[in-house]
């Protein structure tokens, strides 16, 4: 069986990794700094804390593969403390993984290190792909960019090395942004983010965990890559559409104004919904991978659990009960 090593393998992107890459034959081990999850991860587990050498350095000789999902989160609000959290969490886990490889007799065949979609510029006039897209400015960017000047700074002749410059991730996880979008639309306020026209770059975690162990197993593939919906919609489209699924009618809508408010009171950042992240897979796509959620309202309809048949069948317990409660008045 083939070794895989995750950093970061507790976490939304990790979990869901590790299970799918189990489920396609891999022998999957993690590295992480959560010293509680070794109590609710079904792999073998070695802690380590993201900087230093340790003991976990023996597991990563003889690896098929190193993934390195390691970063906290960007939702917060861009103080210097939490600047440098971010900064920090990204470049030393990466770094030290990089020496750890350089130090193997028998290194990994291939290095894959998470990146981010956001290192584009915000873009409305095209749609950026790993060719032709363009470097933004301000403070998400210039991480992503250390980040992959980090990853590619050492030269590992024998091993292989990817960026994931990856888009939202759709999924159900305290960790993940569709659940608090949809906690929003339930309450209200689901209709579009400022002029509601900036692009709207997603994945299906499906798809994210399928697209990995496809880039694992095309070995022609290196560099950068977006991994993205190959289908891109706009933040009015995207409300729209969840509003839809979760038979919402009207949303209210978050002007410019009271979204920095909102942004502020929450202790976030407005340039998260606010950026028009326009990301195209044009890697993925000439390599013919194949999507199994492409379109938004597929990748909805799985993730909340409505088939069509479901709808249906609601529309059927709508009617009888509307017919029940008709049948009540008249006897009444």
């Amino acid at each position: 069986m083939k070794r895989i090593i995750i950093a970061g393998i507790s976490g939304f992107l990790g979990t869901h990794l590790a299970t799918h890459l189990k489920q396609k034959g891999y022998q999957v081990e993690g590295l992480t700094r959560n010293r509680d999850a070794a109590n609710c991860c079904e792999f073998p587990l070695q802690h380590w804390d993201g900087r230093n050498y340790g003991p976990w350095i023996k597991r990563i000789n003889k690896a098929h593969a190193v993934i390195n999902l390691c970063g906290i989160s960007v939702n917060c609000r861009y103080n210097a403390k939490n600047r440098e959290s971010i900064l920090k969490s990204r470049i030393e886990s990466t770094r030290i993984l990089g020496k750890a490889i350089r130090m193997c007799i028998n290194p990994p065949a291939t290095w894959i290190n998470a990146s981010t979609a956001t290192i584009y510029r915000d873009a409305r006039d095209r749609p950026m792909t790993e060719t032709t897209g363009d470097m933004g400015q301000g403070f998400s960017v210039e991480v992503a960019k250390m980040w992959e000047e980090t990853f590619n700074e050492l030269d590992l002749p024998v091993t292989r090395k990817i960026s994931l410059r990856t888009s939202l991730v759709l999924g159900h996880s305290k960790n993940s942004a569709l659940p608090v979008l949809a906690k929003l639309a339930r309450r209200g306020f689901g209709g579009h983010i400022g002029d509601g026209q900036q692009m709207f770059s997603w994945i299906h975690i499906n798809d994210f965990t399928r697209s990995v162990t496809f880039l694992l197993e095309n070995v022609d593939i290196h560099g950068p890559v977006n991994v993205t919906s190959p289908a891109p919609v706009t933040n009015r489209e995207f409300m729209f559409q969840l509003r839809k699924i979760l038979r919402i009618r009207f949303g209210l809508p978050t002007p410019k104004l009271f979204l920095k408010i909102g942004a502020w009171a929450l202790r976030t950042e407005p340039e998260l919904p606010l950026k028009s992240r326009w990301v195209l897979p044009e890697k993925l796509t000439q390599h013919r991978f194949l999507w199994k959620y492409p379109f938004l309202d597929e990748a909805l309809n799985n993730l909340f659990d409505y088939t069509q048949s479901e709808h249906n069948n609601l529309d059927k317990k709508i009617v009888i009960k509307s017919q029940q409660t008709r049948a009540t008045h008249k006897t009444a």
